[in-house]
């Protein structure tokens, strides 16, 4: 199976208690990487420039034909306290170029706009099943280039599945948590996830499932949640359950997490995931909204 990937690559210098780290990452690289533990082909759409080591999408099997610019890559300086974190913007690359593919499901994940409200129109067109981190079209620099989040409004009809943590969500719909999950399913979102540190609810029809992830010690956060995206695409599109997409795609936040490494060393390989999400089965809860 393929799924493709729309994200820009990123350069990103992550500081974690004063040391700091430079890495390639932005959700083409731990998304694209992630299916790939999947065993899915992956189109990956982006842009990135000749500072970026496209060897290693290449080493990875990863298919970034019409990618590389002439302009620097996307850069972020980002600074991890615990579970939280802030970015600066150090550069933006071009926007993606939208390109039509054969791929099963899409993956729709910018970092700063580099998608355009037509790109996106064109993806949700063709797609079959399509899910949406909202979190680059909702992102925002102030006078210092720090990211923050500003009220969007986004044409949500055609999306399949949806992950936004509490903060992204105030900035598309009002209200209360479950007020909010049910808002964005009336935009149109069959499947509507809520990740809120290691609380995840899922939303499918008139009932919400959670799951709680293991409070360990949090290390470097940076692609958490591309992965967990990435392996909920993944799931679905090939198991066809929602319940085992929600356990694959909490089992590989968890994998992620407990490996303490910094970037995409932290991307699991499928046994371990496997291995979480049939513990999170057992665990599942459900209440009816």
């Amino acid at each position: 199976m393929k799924l493709a990937v729309f994200s820009h690559c990123a350069i990103d210098t992550i500081t974690i208690n004063d040391k700091k780290y430079e890495q390639i990452g932005g959700a083409a690289c731990y998304g694209g990487i992630t299916a790939r533990q999947f065993k899915f082909d992956v189109d990956l759409f982006s842009k990135f420039g000749p500072d970026f080591p496209k060897q290693y999408l290449a080493e990875n099997k990863i298919n970034f034909n019409g990618s590389e610019s002439e302009s620097k890559t996307t850069k972020f300086a980002i600074s991890i306290n615990g579970p939280d974190r802030t970015l600066k913007l150090e550069n933006e690359c071009e926007s993606i170029d939208y390109l039509k593919t054969d791929a099963d499901g899409h993956l729709v994940s910018p970092i700063y706009h580099e998608i355009s409200e037509d790109a996106f129109k064109k993806i949700k067109k063709d797609s079959n099943f399509l899910f949406v981190d909202p979190q680059g079209f909702l992102r925002r620099k102030d006078a210092e280039n720090n990211i923050i989040l500003e009220k969007t409004d986004l044409d949500l009809s055609g999306v399949n599945a949806i992950k936004v943590n509490p903060e992204e969500a105030e900035q598309i719909v009002d209200g209360s948590h479950d007020e909010m999950m049910l808002a964005l399913q009336k935009k149109g979102v069959e499947h509507v996830l809520l990740t809120n540190k290691t609380d995840v609810s899922l939303l499918v029809k008139d009932k919400i499932y959670s799951i709680t992830l293991p409070n360990n010690r949090v290390h470097d956060t940076t692609g958490i949640g591309d992965i967990f995206c990435t392996a909920f695409a993944c799931t679905m599109l090939k198991e066809k359950d929602f319940l085992w997409a929600l356990c694959f795609a909490g089992g590989a936040a968890q994998a992620a997490l407990e490996s303490n490494n910094v970037g995409l060393q932290k991307i699991p390989k499928k046994g371990t995931v496997q291995t979480n999400a049939s513990y999170f089965y057992n665990l599942v809860k459900f209440r009816d909204v």
